[in-house]
């Protein structure tokens, strides 16, 4: 069955109301994009990103009455007229798997690998993450989450225990496993990345390695290595529960942080963290930072 799409600017309607309308009228789904040039790289976690200049676009079966959508939009919105607007015809597709078109193999450090589907690569000393991050962030794609995979894949893991503090697809959490860790606890409050990051461990055979958790509240004591890869302000709100989760001697590495932003977190850290020099990759025109450290011990 072919699709149709209702793509719309939102100007100055209302985000949640326009969504609501689509919904009754039976939209399969509904997303919310960037319609300038100003996308937001990482949502905190739970959080729908809103733009500026947002773009509604609502997917919709052959049959649907778009005129009768156009018309209830105007009423219940109180408009004379809608924002910019279009209907475009779409083929059919396998959709959970579009977004491999754009997800090749990456490494990171020497060893590990994401993979998407049933990628391969020929490297007897790869270790390899296969990954379908569903609608959680976090592929590798991003520079905050390149930052931390290849900061992982230079320690020494063996036998250790890992806290990854939102976790998105839970790539993080599950590249540890592959790279040695006994045990760890992947931690979202967005319920979409808790069941992507199910689905991923599944699809590593670590589950059983793996608790994944909605609630800070379930996480129990301290680990080996702490990685929060969020933004700088809920890492700085959350400086003293993230810190104290490290064990002392320890090691944490925090990401999702702009450049600019390294001193106020290095300074909400500095009576638990004794850090190490940060490091930066550029991305799309910003500065990224990831932030490693050992607990203070005693």
């Amino acid at each position: 069955m072919d699709w149709r799409q209702f793509v719309m600017d939102l100007e100055k309607l209302n985000p949640d109301r326009v969504e609501e309308i689509f919904a009754r009228h039976g939209a399969h789904s509904i997303t919310f994009t960037d319609a300038g040039d100003k996308p937001v790289l990482e949502p905190a976690p739970g959080a729908t990103p809103m733009w500026r200049d947002t773009r509604i676009t609502g997917l919709f079966s052959p049959e649907a009455d778009l005129l009768s959508l156009q018309d209830d939009l105007k009423k219940s919105l109180q408009v004379d007229s809608l924002p910019p607007h279009q209907v475009e015809g779409l083929e059919d597709r396998i959709w959970e798997h579009e977004w491999l078109k754009d997800f090749g193999p990456m490494r990171f450090g020497e060893r590990l690998w994401i993979l998407p589907g049933n990628a391969a690569v020929e490297d007897e000393l790869a270790v390899f993450v296969r990954l379908d991050p569903g609608l959680a962030f976090g592929t590798g794609t991003h520079a905050t989450t390149a930052l931390c995979l290849a900061w992982l894949d230079g320690l020494s893991l063996d036998d250790s225990s890992m806290l990854d503090y939102g976790c998105g697809s839970g790539v993080l959490a599950i590249a540890a496993l592959k790279l040695g860790c006994a045990k760890a606890v992947a931690m979202d409050i967005d319920p979409q990345a808790v069941t992507a990051t199910h689905a991923n461990a599944q699809r590593n055979n670590v589950a059983q390695q793996l608790l994944v958790t909605a609630s800070a509240d379930r996480i129990e004591g301290q680990f080996d290595v702490v990685v929060a890869n969020i933004l700088a302000n809920p890492i700085i709100e959350l400086a003293e529960p993230i810190a104290g989760h490290v064990k002392s001697g320890c090691l944490l590495a925090l990401s999702g942080i702009l450049s600019e932003q390294v001193d106020k977190v290095l300074a909400a850290y500095r009576p638990w963290i004794e850090f190490d020099e940060p490091v930066f990759q550029e991305q799309s025109g910003q500065t990224w930072a990831r932030l490693t450290g050992r607990r203070i011990e005693g």
